[in-house]
């Protein structure tokens, strides 16, 4: 049996996908400032052997429900949020293996600053550190970091396409890997005959010289995606090495899984290097039925406007629009297609109301959520993993921190148990713990490659104009 690939699934602020349930007495969301309580947490997940932590991000926030941002604001709905980059150093000097995705935008950021950060992220982790791939959805930071208004959905695939390729230029192409010499009797920290100019002119990005950093552990870090519309598999077929997914169902989840392996084929690559993690919601203890009573108990919590605020802020819709007991009918939306057609995909049978999906979307978000006992959990948790061709999980919670620390103690000792988790880490890197030993830079049939060999070809700082 393979072992499953886990990551922690959370965010830089009070709540994330759960609606109503930072008022749960035992959930530690208010602590999210305290980097005590972020090294806490690293040090668990290392314990239990876990592959790293994920953290989404977002450079808006949920305006969409009532036209306003009060409904967010009142749940805490992704708001107030820190940028999670910061908490990585501390983090990573809690530890030793456990890697850190970090969410970063191609809309509001620019290549070189982003391959600056993580180049220096990756520097200080010894290799940890991933990038997850976002194109921005969100009207409100369109207006305060943008132009004011969101570029169309296949334009902000175009924006990212080109803003990989620069970074993937700076942090493959610009430097040797032996530029760095260090040497006192020469005098030359860096060897010039080392370092290219990437010269990049595109319709989006012009970037002619060298890049400012030497290159890190990794070089490139772990290229994170999780874009569900077709622009978005074609972006991770051609350059994702970890897919984050979020289907309803195991049949529809394999079916996604299928059509990116074979897109993956198509543009030259092994489909083996890419990891594919699904996003699930565990509420897990020691037995089935104080499982099932800890769900009941979470299902009290959960608040209608709070999760209509982060839907609204998903689909780029207004729920409020909406009688809460009526059907709603899909519309097409800029924002967040791939949430509008969620629900239809679920279950097309049914006509889904604003009140169903405010209680589907309550714990977890729009994650499946498995409530059980060890063995429940666990066989449920193979049981995707065997039926879809998956390699492993993005953890969401309903009750911060809490949900995971009952996942370590409960569903953990099992997984391992059974073979299915590993006990001991065997790398050092991000990529080598998701690919295996030796493996810390891209593989080989990654397009970034192609950029260390043609700069090298043009030649050196020094010969290039």
């Amino acid at each position: 049996m393979n072992q499953m690939r886990l990551f922690a699934f959370d965010f830089n602020g009070p709540a994330h996908l759960s609606a109503g349930l930072w008022r749960h007495p035992d959930d530690r969301g208010n602590e999210y400032k305290s980097v005590q309580y972020w090294m806490e947490y690293a040090r668990m997940l290392e314990d239990a052997g876990f592959d790293g932590i994920f953290f989404a991000d977002n450079n808006g926030y949920h305006d969409k429900y009532q036209g306003k941002v009060d409904g967010a604001l009142r749940d805490a709905a992704q708001i107030p949020a820190n940028d999670p980059a910061f908490l990585i150093p501390a983090m990573a000097a809690a530890t030793r293996h456990l890697g850190f995705g970090v969410t970063s935008s191609t809309a509001y950021d620019h290549p070189y600053t982003l391959a600056r950060k993580f180049s220096t992220l990756d520097h200080l982790t010894g290799g940890r550190v991933g990038w997850n791939v976002v194109t921005s959805y969100s009207d409100s930071a369109a207006r305060n970091l943008g132009t004011g208004t969101q570029t169309a959905h296949d334009d902000r695939y175009e924006i990212a396409e080109e803003f990989i390729d620069v970074a993937l230029k700076l942090w493959e192409g610009s430097w040797d890997d032996y530029a760095v010499e260090r040497d006192k009797a020469t005098g030359t920290y860096v060897d010039p005959s080392r370092v290219h100019q990437i010269g990049h002119e595109g319709k989006h990005f012009t970037v002619p010289g060298i890049f400012i950093c030497e290159p890190s552990p990794q070089r490139t870090p772990v290229i994170f995606q999780a874009g569900g519309s077709p622009r978005g598999v074609a972006l991770a077929a051609k350059t994702a090495e970890a897919v984050f997914m979020n289907a309803a169902t195991k049949a529809g989840l394999k079916k996604q899984i299928d059509a990116l392996r074979a897109k993956a084929v198509e543009v030259g690559r092994d489909s083996s290097h890419i990891a594919v993690l699904q996003m699930i919601t565990v509420i897990s203890a020691p037995t089935d039925e104080e499982a099932q009573a800890k769900y009941r108990e979470y299902l009290e919590y959960v608040d209608y406007e709070g999760a209509m605020a982060r839907y609204s802020g998903w689909t780029g819709l207004d729920m409020a629009q909406f009688d809460p007991d009526e059907p709603f009918e899909n519309v097409q939306t800029n924002a967040g297609q791939t949430m509008v057609d969620f629900f239809t995909k679920i279950d097309p049978d049914k006509r889904w109301t604003p009140r169903d999906i405010a209680e589907y979307n309550g714990i977890g978000g729009t994650s499946p959520v498995i409530v059980g006992g060890p063995k429940t959990v666990a066989d449920e948790l193979i049981s995707w993993i065997d039926e879809t061709g998956a390699d492993g999980f993005n953890i969401s919670h309903a009750v911060k921190f809490r949900d995971i620390q009952d996942f370590v103690r409960y569903v953990v000792p099992e997984l391992q148990a059974r073979g299915a988790m590993r006990t001991a880490y065997d790398g050092d890197t991000l990529r080598e713990n998701l690919f295996g030993p030796g493996q810390a830079r891209l593989a080989e049939d990654h397009p970034g490659l192609a950029y260390r060999s043609a700069l090298s070809a043009k030649g050196s700082l020094s010969t290039t104009p």
